[in-house]
């Protein structure tokens, strides 16, 4: 039997980027099970801020190349993913930052994500980060880069739609770089098929790897509630849930009931109140030798016993008489044809004795 989660959570090792996490002892299956969703969600489901699109001065392509400066376009942009942004206010949309950087006149000049002036929703974690070296006193780097907030990561060709001279990027916004998981056995008591999921996380510095997986398993709860919170549509109550156990079970033949009727309901195995009660009249008038006349007497003696209201005493006895007469006249024939073929018997009886 699965018994309740009884486990603990110990941080063997934690740090501004890595953390490492050991749980125990899980269900046996359940490291994995555990380990595995919150990889996924760690990886794909952590929202961070990323830059999307950038413009460049005299630049219309992501295939030129720009004066003055060493890297062409396509470096610049790939060095530009690799910028971490961390979110200090709230991110509605897209928030544009500016960058501008002259040669300092003596040989090359180094331009790092700190030059950049950032909006005030976003912070730069790795400000040393390289983006492009200038090449003399008078070369010049314009640029202006928009931010957006999403999750995991988004090519440049989906993006939407952007004016002339703006160049899409590729954005990662994930903050997770690694996600690892190991699954050890552990022992509880004397059973040693128990799981210890131990967990490593390492982030870009944009949170901790605690945050990162509180954030990933209240996202993991949320999405599980919902299931924890489906519950089956009630099955619509049947007629036999309105009639006591007593009623269902009472014997039709304690009712005073005709032979005729018992003897028809009897062929199709119907000897107890709880059944007819559930029948419609339908049903009870395609029994054999059972017409709208044993309808009526069936339904004066439910009454009779208070199992049936008056307002359901009404049957419609059109041509009644008809079928009980050929009903009759069917078990007439019958006893006769019984009653000949006993005298037949008889007489071959009495022929063999003379």
């Amino acid at each position: 039997m699965l018994q309740s989660p009884d486990f603990t959570i110990k941080t063997i090792e934690t740090g501004r980027n890595y953390g490492r996490y050991q749980v125990e002892p899980l269900e046996p299956g359940y490291g994995t099970t555990l380990g595995n969703s919150l990889r996924r969600i760690l990886l794909r489901s952590l929202e961070g801020c990323a830059v999307s699109r950038i413009r460049i001065d005299n630049v219309w392509h992501e295939f030129a190349t720009i004066p003055n400066v060493r890297e062409d376009v396509t470096e610049v942009v790939l060095n530009l993913k690799g910028i971490r942004l961390r979110r200090v206010q709230e991110l509605h949309g897209e928030v544009r930052a500016h960058l501008y950087k002259r040669g300092d006149g003596e040989g090359e000049t180094a331009v790092t994500a700190g030059d950049i002036e950032w909006p005030v929703e976003v912070e730069v974690v790795n400000d040393e980060h390289p983006i492009a070296t200038l090449d003399g006193p008078d070369s010049v780097l314009d640029m202006d880069l928009w931010i957006s907030r999403d999750r995991g990561y988004r090519p440049a060709e989906t993006q939407e739609t952007f004016a002339l001279g703006e160049i899409p990027i590729d954005a990662i916004y994930t903050p997770i770089q690694r996600v690892n998981f190991v699954i050890e056995p552990t022992r509880v008591g004397q059973n040693v098929e128990y799981d210890r999921l131990i967990l490593e996380i390492l982030t870009d510095g944009t949170i901790e790897p605690d945050d990162a997986l509180s954030r990933a398993a209240t996202i993991l709860m949320d999405h599980a509630r919902v299931f924890s919170e489906f519950t089956r549509p009630e099955p619509e109550a049947s007629a036999n849930s309105f009639i006591p156990e007593e009623v269902q079970n009472k014997p039709l033949a304690e009712l005073g009931l005709s032979p005729r009727v018992l003897n028809a309901l009897r062929s199709k195995q119907i000897d107890k109140v709880g059944q007819v009660l559930t029948m419609d009249p339908d049903q009870l008038l395609s029994i054999r030798n059972f017409g709208p006349r044993s309808l009526t007497e069936l339904r004066e003696k439910l009454h009779e016993y208070g199992y049936l209201p008056e307002t359901e005493l009404v049957v419609d006895v059109e041509d009644a008489g008809d079928d009980e007469e050929d009903a009759e006249s069917l078990e007439v024939a019958e006893a006769i044809k019984s009653l000949g073929g006993l005298g037949a018997g008889v007489s071959e009886e009495e022929e063999e004795q003379s």
